[in-house]
């Protein structure tokens, strides 16, 4: 049965983007605008993600932006902040600031700076996040993406979390790219109703993790196609039509074909920046390097084949 205490999350989330000013402050303003459009499309807000340049904004940064949402009336049950950070004192502040606002889950990456640490090390890392944060509201979701991170999350890490803290380890992303690793991750801990959420990294896979017991994706181009995912993960969840099912998953598979084979923070960005009229949404932290304006017109032309258009915002 599913732990009491914890919400368990489902549906499609969007690593929020976040947009910066030419000075390379945060774009507060924009940010919190990007969070409601995304919220009244049927988003969850992955806040401080990858895809968030997520490395390259501050402690301090992320709590003012998430404070920014709140009191902007972005509703805190929609949050999943990104919490994972290399040092356990700034892990735990940002995990304690997610619970007192009300965000239901936070997912955590493993320490990535440091060279195969062992399971054990791993285990210790996790342990320590959980018993300093020490909350009962804790639904803490791993974060496996080991061609960035370099640190796996293994079957083996994950079993002894749950042996030791079943009421705590709520769920995990899979950003890996191997299916044949999610649909093990899935089977083994979410299609038996224990609680586990597992969220692949793409809702190109949703027609076949869905059914399986998945809880939904943390898709970086949900950014830029919310509506059509959601209406996908509607019509799986409720074992809707067949031919609606599979016209819906060409229609998405056909948008994110596209923003995958470049650099995603950049087309998604490019693509913002044309159909909001805003061009600071070209603005990226570096190392990151934002799209010149040849690169724009082809990644223009290529969705405008596709008849793919950004939803507008509503005013």
């Amino acid at each position: 049965m599913p732990a009491s205490n914890l919400i368990r999350l489902r549906g499609p989330y969007a690593p929020v983007l976040t947009p910066f000013k030419a000075d390379l402050c945060i774009d507060t303003g924009r940010f919190v605008e990007h969070c409601r459009w995304l919220e009244s499309q049927g988003m969850g807000l992955a806040i401080f993600g990858t895809n968030s340049e997520a490395a390259s904004v501050s402690l301090d940064e992320r709590i003012e932006l998430t404070e920014a949402l709140v009191a902007a009336g972005v509703d805190p049950m929609k949050l999943m902040p990104g919490a994972g950070l290399c040092a356990i004192p700034e892990a735990v502040r940002l995990t304690r600031h997610a619970l007192s606002i009300g965000a239901p889950g936070v997912l955590v990456l493993p320490p990535y700076y440091f060279k195969t640490p062992s399971e054990d090390g791993l285990f210790a890392y996790y342990s320590e996040l959980v018993e300093q944060v020490g909350d009962a509201r804790l639904a803490l979701y791993l974060y496996h993406f080991p061609q960035m991170s370099q640190v796996p999350i293994t079957v083996a890490l994950i079993e002894r979390l749950l042996k030791r803290y079943p009421d705590t380890i709520a769920g995990l992303k899979d950003s890996s790219g191997d299916w044949d690793n999610t649909r093990t991750m899935i089977e083994r801990f979410a299609s038996h109703g224990q609680g586990f959420s597992v969220f692949p990294s793409s809702e190109s896979t949703m027609t076949r993790a869905i059914p399986l017991g998945a809880a939904g994706c943390i898709s970086a181009t949900n950014n830029v196609n919310p509506a059509r995912v959601r209406a996908l993960f509607d019509l799986l969840d409720a074992k809707g039509d067949a031919s609606e099912i599979e016209s819906l998953q060409r229609d998405v598979d056909a948008v994110r074909s596209i923003f995958q084979r470049l650099p995603m923070i950049a087309a998604m960005k490019s693509t913002l920046a044309r159909a909001r009229d805003a061009r600071g949404w070209n603005i990226v932290r570096p190392p990151l390097q934002s799209f010149d304006e040849s690169a724009a017109r082809d990644l223009d032309a290529q969705l405008a084949r596709i008849g793919f258009e950004l939803a507008p915002q509503q005013a």
